[in-house]
């Protein structure tokens, strides 16, 4: 494998991924890479000098035709810090995801390592367990050793990271801010791709306007790295990093200074042609527990409950 910033492919499935180098004391170096199914941008973040890292929204993979799920991306991401050396201290996801089955519970398991997700899951898990019927569901608390909460800070290595809350996607989104790496998930998408929708149960233009806003007021070059992309009608190749300034100038739904009741108009057309993700009523009752699939049932096999004619 190559750490030089270059394309590079290898591991299962021939997985995507490119290296951010750190550009110096109290700058991580980030690893994305990449999940073609679901458009998901998966993240390694190193403090290299102290060969400490953290894993970041990584992927657990869910076919929706036939149930089944395998963790091709989280042992590419296991084998990858195995080579550089790397302990990871912590296993870290934004937000309990819509499109795509969280690997944080198995992760844990294989390392031991620690997992952490916003403390406003709690209000998520409200949510869901009325869409489901599951009044008993997502205690949340056994499922996540750490719920980080607004303005939190802790420490890759010797590189500090602080915790956003970042409302507007989901109710209980959370942004981290490692050095000068922005972990802006579901807020931003590429600046030719705009931003993420904000139509799922708790979520609000309105609030994804100010949350974006709190990003992009940290400095021009902080690198911003984004939860999705699936490429544009002129752009066919992925890619998930950016800048606090090219975001600014350029992103096509809150660059140029666009005013917040123009950006919710155009948020909230745009969210009304869009489909249901076809993973979204798996994946939240995986997600709320922390990527555990459902409690085996007598014959020892998971179910899932889907509710009808619900959305």
């Amino acid at each position: 494998m190559t750490h030089d910033g270059s394309e590079a492919s290898d591991g299962p499935g021939d997985i995507l991924y490119r290296v951010s180098p750190s550009r110096g004391a109290g700058s991580p170096e980030v690893v994305g890479f990449y999940e073609p199914a679901t458009g998901s941008c998966q993240y390694i973040c190193i403090d290299t000098p102290r060969r400490k890292c953290v894993l970041i929204d990584v992927v657990q993979q869910f076919d929706p035709r036939s149930f089944s799920t395998r963790f091709d991306h989280a042992g590419w991401a296991l084998e990858y810090v195995r080579e550089r050396g790397l302990e990871i201290e912590w296993i870290l996801d934004t937000h309990p995801h819509a499109d795509h089955l969280m690997a944080a519970a198995w992760l844990k398991q294989q390392t031991g390592a620690p997992m952490a997700i916003g403390e406003k899951v709690r209000d998520i898990a409200v949510l869901w367990r009325d869409i489901y019927n599951l009044p008993d569901a997502f205690p949340v608390e056994p499922d996540f050793d750490r719920l980080l909460t607004d303005g939190d800070n802790f420490k890759i290595g010797d590189v500090s990271v602080a915790v956003m809350l970042s409302p507007g996607h989901t109710l209980g989104s959370i942004t981290y801010v490692a050095g000068d790496a922005i972990f802006a998930h579901d807020t931003l998408m590429q600046p030719d791709a705009g931003t993420s929708r904000a139509d799922f149960p708790g979520g609000s233009a309105a609030q994804l306007y100010d949350s974006i806003a709190a990003i992009l007021d940290h400095p021009d070059d902080h690198r911003v790295f984004i939860g999705h992309d699936y490429g544009t009608a002129d752009r066919h190749a992925p890619e998930w990093k950016s800048t606090v300034g090219e975001q600014k100038a350029r992103n096509i739904h809150v660059g140029g200074n666009v005013s917040k009741a123009a950006y919710i108009a155009k948020r909230e057309a745009r969210d009304r042609t869009l489909p249901l993700p076809d993973r979204m009523l798996a994946a939240l009752q995986v997600n709320l527990r922390g990527g555990r699939l459902p409690e085996p049932e007598a014959d020892g096999h998971s179910y899932f409950k889907v509710p009808a004619n619900r959305f």
